[in-house]
């Protein structure tokens, strides 16, 4: 009994519960149903029944047990229930996901995308295979983020004993020169000198959708500061109508060193605040 797994006496034990029930449903080789043929394993006899049930597929795969033959010798030819409904069961093979690289650009206006994919499918004998391109096409979204998944069902690999699984794309946004997202917002990022900071100034700024924005600063800018456009940001895809926010944030350039003239210029400039 050594090859035998230390699941099999467990899985015998439950068998040996629920074995009164399901062999009584089974019935005998002589109670026929009106629409079927007896499945094969009516044909074992009791005690095969009771042995195949009692064990297993996976453990009769390994042979008999010397204690199960005792009504004679036999060998396991393969599940009676395959045999009976048409063979072994299909199981899906595993999903392929690819990247989908986008520019911010064709995340906020939506794009079309064609993507030619090869894979193996089956031909008509049912036996041999063949590599086929096609062509998929993806409509891309305004709105959509990083991570956003596109789904085709089974376009993956055919196989003669396997269901194509999906082919996934997800999507990965390229950097842009200008913007960074953040969810629907976009952070522009300016720099200013100190002398901007202080007495305060305009930032031009040209927006994804071709806008010029002219967007004052009167406050004294900290290095914390920003300064948030309501609207101005990415489109949500849910409805695009409606749009994140456009914050813009600084990097002050510090001076190296100060003359005398505007050192004393700052300290009266200081003492009238």
């Amino acid at each position: 009994m050594a090859q035998w797994s230390k699941g099999s006496t467990i899985s015998r034990s439950m068998r040996r519960v629920f074995l009164p029930g399901l062999l009584k449903g089974l019935g005998t080789p002589n109670q026929k149903s009106p629409q079927m043929s007896p499945t094969p394993l009516f044909n074992l006899g009791t005690s095969k029944k009771t042995t195949y049930v009692e064990l297993g597929e996976e453990d009769l795969k390994g042979g008999v047990p010397p204690e199960y033959g005792r009504s004679g010798a036999w060998s396991y030819h393969g599940n009676p229930f395959k045999q009976f409904f048409g063979g072994e069961v299909r199981t899906q093979s595993a999903h392929i996901e690819k990247d989908l690289h986008l520019s911010l650009d064709e995340l906020f206006h939506g794009c079309t995308r064609r993507i030619k994919i090869s894979h193996r499918v089956m031909n008509e004998d049912g036996r041999t295979l063949s590599i086929k391109d096609k062509i998929l096409t993806i409509n891309v979204k305004p709105g959509w983020k990083e991570g956003t998944r596109i789904t085709f069902p089974n376009e993956g690999d055919q196989g003669p004993n396997n269901i194509p699984g999906d082919i996934v794309f997800v999507v990965q946004q390229k950097s842009h020169p200008l913007f960074v997202r953040q969810v629907n917002d976009l952070i522009y990022k300016t720099q200013i000198s100190l002398e901007m900071a202080l007495t305060g100034f305009s930032v031009a700024v040209k927006t994804l959708d071709g806008k010029q924005l002219n967007v004052p600063i009167d406050d004294i800018v900290h290095p914390a500061y920003k300064k948030i456009v309501t609207g101005e940001g990415m489109p949500l895809s849910q409805d695009c109508s409606q749009r994140g926010d456009l914050i813009i944030t600084f990097d002050i350039q510090f001076p190296e060193n100060l003359s005398a003239v505007r050192k004393q210029l700052m300290q009266e400039a200081r003492a009238f605040t």
